[in-house]
């Protein structure tokens, strides 16, 4: 999700979202995102006291050169945070805080979008800050949130967009077990300039034979 669905001209002014002080425990997903946890991250959902972090994370330049601009100013992702929080209570949209354990600062993020009524379908996207590249942190996200995906959202097909050039977001696709399904030409429009993008799928049943054949991540969501 390269693209980012959130854009600031649809969203010019604030509207009060009242984060939550403590996790939330709830079998309803579109009422508060759980907090999934692994053995170095912990998931759960963003807040507004995440916008210094974020913006320090996602708008270096080796971060934000293969998505969408992110907001400018931590008031823009504070904007970014409380549509998140709307399009999730909409039952269209989730977006996850990444944490390491024992700490609460944002990384990172994760977020998933319906691009079918009833999330049968749906696209994610992913943006970790560098100096959290290659420790495995996105490895372990990825694994936490395909779970969700798959197990709680019920999604069937879950699709992914990587710029060719983008050649760590199509490693660690790769890595995860999505599978190449060809070549989107000219797809992505980024600083003036149209990108090619590789189009990667997991798909529900290929997700669960795969979980069958390997020792399960421990995952406790609460």
């Amino acid at each position: 999700m390269e693209k980012m669905p959130y854009r600031p001209e649809l969203d010019t002014q604030m509207q009060t979202i009242q984060t939550p002080a403590v996790d939330i425990v709830s079998t309803d997903w579109r009422t508060g995102l759980p907090v999934l946890s692994g053995k170095r991250v912990a998931l759960r959902e963003l807040r507004m006291s995440d916008a210094a972090s974020l913006f320090a994370m996602l708008t270096t330049e080796e971060v934000a050169r293969f998505i969408s601009p992110p907001p400018s100013t931590v008031e823009g992702f504070e904007r970014f945070i409380a549509w998140t929080l709307r399009q999730r209570a909409a039952g269209t949209y989730v977006c996850f805080a990444v944490t390491l354990q024992g700490f609460d600062t944002a990384i990172g993020i994760l977020q998933v979008r319906e691009t079918e009524p009833g999330f049968s379908t749906a696209e994610w996207g992913f943006a970790i800050g560098s100096p959290f590249w290659g420790t495995g942190v996105f490895e372990e996200s990825a694994e936490l949130v395909l779970g969700f995906v798959f197990d709680t959202i019920g999604v069937h097909r879950l699709e992914a967009r990587a710029a060719v050039r983008n050649g760590r977001g199509n490693g660690a696709l790769v890595k995860i077990g999505a599978v190449h399904e060809g070549v989107l030409r000219k797809s992505f429009l980024r600083n003036g300039e149209y990108l090619d993008q590789v189009l990667y799928t997991i798909v529900e049943d290929d997700w669960r034979a795969s979980r069958e054949a390997v020792t399960p991540l421990h995952v406790q969501i609460h």
